[in-house]
């Protein structure tokens, strides 16, 4: 995250369809709109139906249930090389928008050296974080699921139970199929994954 990066995260206020209808007829949605500022290690989880949009100067990790269906509602009157603007599903949206404001849209965890603590857990995807200095042996035998690994921070080694090994650094992620059961997590100092799976 740049200094000064947000994103956005439901709405400001709990709003009406009728609100809605109008700020985007109005063009006035950005006033009605949650704004978070971000700072790296942020965690927001965004249910079906909360309307986000990522600022800039930032690079996340989106992690997100299996699914072909996006409403754009709003494209910041960006146009394309021919002058074209992008398609928006303001219509389609409206039934699909949750608009109760919510207390606090960051999601709350803590970071824990040496330890995988869960930062999200709905019934499509569990998230933990990983933040190690030292080799841990990860058993998924209790899961019927592959793992996603996404290294955020530093640099590790993956093993896997038949003696294979991955490098893994910055940005980059690995999946692990079902059918591995169990990996050895070797860090080079300070690293952090993200691990996500199907519960």
């Amino acid at each position: 995250a740049d200094a000064g990066a947000s994103l956005n995260s439901g709405f400001a206020r709990t709003v009406s369809r009728d609100d809605y209808v109008k700020a985007v007829e109005n063009n006035t949605l950005m006033e009605i709109l949650n704004i978070e500022p971000a700072q790296p290690g942020d965690v927001f989880f965004l249910p079906a139906g909360r309307v986000h949009y990522i600022g800039k100067g930032l690079l996340l990790a989106e992690i997100q249930q299996t699914s072909d269906i996006t409403y754009r509602i709003y494209d910041f009157d960006r146009v394309d090389s021919t002058g074209q603007k992008r398609e928006l599903h303001t219509e389609q949206a409206v039934d699909a928008i949750d608009y109760q404001h919510h207390d606090d849209y960051k999601t709350q965890y803590e970071k824990v050296l040496n330890q995988s603590v869960n930062a999200v857990s709905c019934d499509y995807f569990v998230t933990n974080v990983l933040h190690f200095n030292q080799e841990v042996l990860h058993d998924y035998s209790h899961l019927d699921s592959f793992v996603i690994l996404i290294c955020v921070e530093g640099s590790a080694t993956i093993q896997t139970e038949g003696g294979h090994e991955m490098f893994v650094k910055l940005g980059e992620c690995v999946l692990i199929p079902a059918s591995i059961k169990s990996v050895t997590i070797v860090p080079n100092g300070d690293m952090t994954m993200l691990e996500s799976y199907v519960p």
